[in-house]
């Protein structure tokens, strides 16, 4: 914010500083007041406790170590004395020594981070159960209060599975809750207040228009990319620093192994196609080895290792994965590594996908600015703000920053080279007048009838058609965005044809087809030595839930799963995070992940895509309608294809999603010019899409939840909402 201020007039800066002072001042009040809100609710609290320990009830025990052991769910609480002097109740957790000498033991897999409790009182003869559950946290101290309003003998029931060890000693009522200032939720509301405030009136961000020649624009995003590097950077140092195998096998379970990518690396840096892993005997000589129920049977008789999500053919462990991440990525670190290290490292697969995503929100930025620059020129650096953001959240980015396992790999990289051609390509023309003459590349509203665009750049052609074919070892999907070369390129063609100019013919052909044939032809060549086919990826032998080499979407879901993808919309809960995933009910089977929102949910603002056979519209975006309605008509069978080949994914949204964004931000940059009043709908739509966005990384039950893969954090922020 402070490298944006020097770029405004000293009176501007003034009034970004008052507006700051403000924001500090609200900020304070929020912190101490209502965040500490409990505290001062609770300074009356006897703080006394009727016992030093809990009464168990007969289906607990405490173990040695001091945790409380789940023997009979049906019995598991303790009974504590309240004085009703406090609301507020803590739970002593197990010192972290005691519980690291339980995880280092046999029975480690059996403590629970997370602890799910339900109060009752005495109601006549019986026991009140109607009150609601509570959840604590021995990860993180401040996880451990919790507000149930009750008074005299009261059972806290622990609601957790036989077997469970729980890392807690006792509970406590009549609590005293302690002021707490906490910088990270401090340093979290001074982001939202720097936002909100470079989107004020006052700031003249709303009155300075986009210039990319400007040094000082160039500047400010130049410092914005350097800080996410050097966050990327440091997060990969640490993860780098304690990686370890991610394999996980379970009696009777399939094998999970997650580190697919590095074993296609160590296999191509050894010239083999197929994965140096263990094929157990059983599974070779099976008749069909893609039958579920074969395969269940198998797992039922002990037959060990067989792999989630691999792809199995001819006796051998594959990759259905794109290889071009392991060839530029994984294969490299390992060489790199092994300077130093004998046999090198495997690169992680979290940092692959941070720099792939770094690379992806930067390209995605850039991409906005080159649309605005041709479509819209002179839009305001607010109004590219707001879009950089829209366009990053309808393109899916916030899932791929938070699931950064394989999964993820294909859709980073084939987004990242995806955009980055199309970036080149838009760069690659100019828009041509009547008399011949370039002008700026804006669309120059009506008087653009009679305009056509002309290449004034074939390095670009042709380093575009090479990013785009290079997809095809990434993600498939993403090569139909060479159609793009259709709207661009196509008048191009047809003006030297029609003035027999050969040379700019050949040219033109050159710059296209000859990088995409260095892409593409190693690929297609890696699928035929595999699978005897160069179309083949091998999908269909992947080992999940069902047979892949015979299923398909059952017709009767299309309908459906198409507008789940679209118009899902979120469901709110009262409890933290404040957001549930949707259902989404099929009539058939097919694969589903569970998801929060459709696109449209998530991005209200893709839908101004559809905007774009308006005549109004189409005369504004002049001779670059073509090309956006390109992306919007590419978004649609997107839509499709993926609803058919892939079922409901919410990873699957990376697809389409940031093509109907491409069609949108010229529509809705040209609106808030026409209408400035749109301006403050556009900003409470982005601001309510990017907390959908934030609270959708907390939500339970996703794929890779954070509750269950980094409890401390997710109970650190739950525990920034007040104990109401």
């Amino acid at each position: 914010m402070a490298v944006i201020s020097r770029c405004l007039p000293r009176p501007r800066r003034w009034r970004i500083l008052r507006s700051a002072l403000v924001a500090l001042a609200l900020i304070l009040i929020a912190e101490c007041v209502v965040c500490n809100l409990a505290h001062w609710r609770s300074i009356g609290a006897s703080t006394d406790s009727a016992s030093a320990s809990n009464a168990l009830g007969q289906g607990l025990s405490r173990t040695a170590q001091g945790l409380l052991e789940v023997r009979d769910p049906a019995g598991a609480y303790v009974e504590v004395k309240a004085d009703g002097s406090s609301d507020y109740w803590r739970a002593d957790a197990t010192p972290a020594t005691h519980v690291q000498a339980v995880r280092d033991g046999a029975r480690g897999d059996d403590v629970v981070s997370t602890v799910h409790l339900r109060l009752a009182t005495r109601a006549g003869d019986g026991w009140d159960m109607d009150s609601p559950g509570v959840v604590v946290s021995p990860a993180t101290p401040s996880a451990l209060l919790f507000r149930a309003p009750a008074r005299g003998l009261v059972r806290v029931w622990i609601e957790e599975p036989r077997g469970t060890l729980v890392p807690i000693e006792n509970f406590r009522a009549n609590v005293r809750v302690p002021f707490v200032f906490d910088w990270a939720r401090v340093a979290t509301m001074a982001v939202a207040a720097a936002l909100v405030i470079l989107l004020l009136p006052s700031t003249g961000l709303w009155s300075i228009a986009l210039d990319v020649s400007n040094r000082r624009q160039r500047l400010v995003f130049a410092f914005a990319a350097g800080a996410l590097g050097v966050y990327v950077v440091a997060r990969s140092v640490m993860i780098i620093g304690y990686a370890h195998p991610l394999v996980f096998h379970r009696d009777g379970g399939y094998t999970f192994d997650f580190d697919q990518y590095g074993h296609l690396a160590d296999a191509l840096l050894h010239g083999r196609g197929s994965l140096d892993l263990p094929v157990p005997d059983a599974l070779a000589r099976a008749d069909d080895p893609y039958d579920a129920g074969a395969r269940a049977r198998m797992l039922t008789d002990g037959v060990t290792p067989i792999y989630w999500d691999y792809a199995f053919h001819d006796g051998r462990w594959y990759s259905y994965f794109g290889v071009l991440p392991a060839l530029v990525l994984f294969a490299p670190f390992r060489i790199v590594t092994s300077w130093f290290t004998p046999g090198g490292l495997m690169l992680p697969t979290t940092c692959a996908q941070l720099w792939l995503m770094a690379g992806v929100t930067i390209v995605a930025c850039l991409l906005v600015i080159r649309l605005l620059t041709l479509v819209a020129p002179r839009t305001s650096l607010a109004a590219v703000m707001l879009l950089c953001v829209a366009t990053m959240l309808g393109a899916n980015l916030p899932y791929l920053w938070f699931r950064t396992n394989f999964y993820s790999i294909p859709f980073s990289s084939g987004l990242l080279l995806a955009m980055l051609g199309l970036w080149l390509w838009l760069g690659a023309v100019r828009v041509r007048d009547d008399g011949g003459d370039d002008s700026d590349g804006s669309a120059g509203g009506s008087g653009s009838a009679g305009r056509t665009l002309r290449i004034v750049s074939m390095p670009h052609v042709a380093w575009g058609a090479l990013c785009i074919a290079a997809t095809i070892g990434c993600r498939p999907t993403f090569t139909f965005t060479a159609l793009f070369a259709l709207p661009l390129f196509l008048p191009e063609l047809r003006r030297a044809v029609r003035t027999r100019a050969r040379g700019r013919i050949a040219r033109l052909a050159a710059a296209l087809l000859l990088p995409a044939i260095v892409a593409a032809t190693p690929i297609l060549v890696y699928n035929q030595l595999r699978f005897t086919s160069p179309f083949d990826f091998g999908n269909a032998y992947q080992l999940t839930v069902t047979d892949m080499t015979r299923f398909h979407t059952p017709a009767g879901n299309m309908p459906l799963t198409v507008l789940y993808y679209l118009f899902l919309p979120p469901r709110f809960t009262g409890t933290f995070p404040f957001l549930a995933l949707s259902p989404t009910p099929l009539p058939s089977w097919s694969f589903t992940e569970p998801c929060v929102a459709g696109l449209f949910a998530l991005m209200p603002l893709a839908l101004c895509a559809f905007a774009l056979p308006w005549p109004a519209v189409r005369r504004r975006c002049g001779v670059w309608w073509p090309t956006l309605v390109t992306a919007l008509a590419l978004a649609i069978a997107l839509v499709v294809f993926d609803a058919f080949v892939g079922g409901l994914g919410w990873r699957y949204i990376a697809d389409f999603g940031w093509l109907f964004m491409v069609a949108a931000v010229p529509v809705v940059a040209l609106t808030m010019r026409r209408w400035p009043w749109t301006r403050a709908l556009v900003t409470i739509v982005v601001c309510a899409s990017l907390l959908l966005a934030v609270a959708s990384c907390f939500v339970i039950g996703r794929d890779d939840m954070l509750l269950t893969n980094d409890p401390a954090l997710f109970h650190q922020v739950r525990t920034w909402f007040p104990l109401l």
